[in-house]
């Protein structure tokens, strides 16, 4: 049964300006990303296992700024900290180039899309090495799918409490963001159905998905260490959930994203979740409660914003009510406006929300380049050319 829309504003599908909102933290805190690319054949347009070989290419320009992933289909690519926003789009854009010219030597392409598009991706060929073999051993068949790309963001956060109370405030934006990223409709030769199949194959894992609200540091410490006794995962590297305190690194990591189809999708992306990290340690300060939706709320929302992404209406997990996407983006945008001002991101977040709001997102692009021709090839030929070539704005 089709859900219907309650309570929407005549005004949700008009573009907002972005005015002040909560208070936002003034100094630019550090942004770094990791991004996820699948290999591809350019002829067959199939994912192939030569990510050690195309990561070793690579480790010559970008050293440990390259790495290898779980499955043999991958490459990953990895900026510094930046605290300025247009110097890590630079080194993104870069790191790409360079991930293209070490795959191109082995006759193959890059491809930033979340999910394979084309070819028999399960079981999957893992990456050799002991983590991956225990985590076969341990999670079985739960890995034959995981050929999924992803975009994860660094925002520096040193104190593990403040890490903590920041998770706690972002969780009621996962949906929006994962609509915002969306871009894996295709998997294993057909439409899914879905803007990011994705997220709906990584939330199989036990320990993924939106992060439970924590109370203090120690409640976070305490079930970790459970998990880990308990096998669900195999240590702190192994907890998948869309948001958390990185175990080795002086950050808070969202997880949530598709790898972005596009150098300016990820560049949106970082910049949203740094003004997302930056207010929310303003609230912290100011003696501010985190939102609390309830967690079946929480998690229902998450998944129609995997379904629909950016068109269509989402589940506000707070308000239990449904809005169109883009309102609802909106809506994130104006509460951000005096982060993203004060980082001096805000016209730039303007410009690429604005070429979204257009274009659609990732897997809406996707889709329309499959519509040319009803051709799968055309798809995978468009995401190759869009991973490291800027749109028309």
């Amino acid at each position: 049964m089709t859900s219907q829309p309650q309570r929407q504003s005549p005004t949700d599908d008009v573009p907002a300006p972005l005015p002040d909102g909560p208070r936002a933290m003034a100094a630019p805190l550090t942004v770094g990303v990791e991004e996820e690319f699948l290999l591809v054949d350019p002829v067959t347009r199939a994912v192939r296992p030569q990510g050690p070989q195309v990561a070793a290419a690579a480790a010559g320009e970008l050293g440990h700024r390259v790495g290898t992933e779980l499955t043999r289909y991958q490459v990953e690519g990895r900026t510094s900290p930046h605290t300025c926003l247009s110097e890590a789009a630079e080194e993104i854009r870069a790191t790409r180039a360079v991930l293209a010219r070490a795959a191109a030597g082995r006759g193959l392409r890059i491809a930033s899309s979340g999910s394979p598009i084309t070819g028999l991706v399960a079981p999957v060929p893992l990456t050799p090495g002991r983590r991956y073999a225990e985590s076969l051993s341990v999670f079985r068949a739960l890995d034959d799918e995981q050929s999924a790309c992803a975009c994860h963001v660094h925002v520096g956060v040193a104190d593990p409490g403040e890490a903590i109370e920041v998770s706690n405030h972002l969780r009621p934006w996962l949906p929006t963001l994962t609509a915002l990223a969306a871009n894996s409709p295709y998997w294993n030769g057909r439409d899914t159905g879905y803007a990011s199949w994705r997220t709906t194959t990584w939330g199989r894992w036990p320990v993924a998905g939106p992060p439970p609200y924590f109370d203090s540091t120690a409640h976070f410490q305490d079930p970790v260490e459970e998990l880990i006794l308990t096998r669900a995962v195999m240590d702190h590297g192994g907890l998948y959930w869309d948001i958390r305190p990185s175990h080795h690194l002086p950050t808070i990591e969202v997880r949530v994203a598709d790898a972005g189809l596009t150098p300016e999708d990820t560049v949106l992306l970082a910049a949203v979740i740094r003004a997302l990290v930056a207010t929310a340690l303003g609230a912290i300060r100011a003696g501010e409660p985190a939102p609390r939706p309830a967690p079946e709320m929480l998690r229902a929302a998450c998944w129609r914003a995997a379904r629909d992404g950016l068109a269509g209406q989402a589940l506000d997990p707070v308000t239990r009510q449904l809005v169109r996407t883009t309102s609802q983006v909106e809506r994130m945008l104006r509460a951000l406006a005096p982060a993203l001002r004060r980082s001096g991101d805000l016209d730039l977040v303007r410009t690429h929300w604005d070429r979204l709001r257009t274009q659609g997102s990732g897997a809406d692009r996707q889709r329309a380049a499959y519509r040319h021709r009803s051709s799968l090839h055309d798809v995978v030929d468009h995401v190759i050319d869009a991973t490291w070539t800027s749109p028309t704005l």
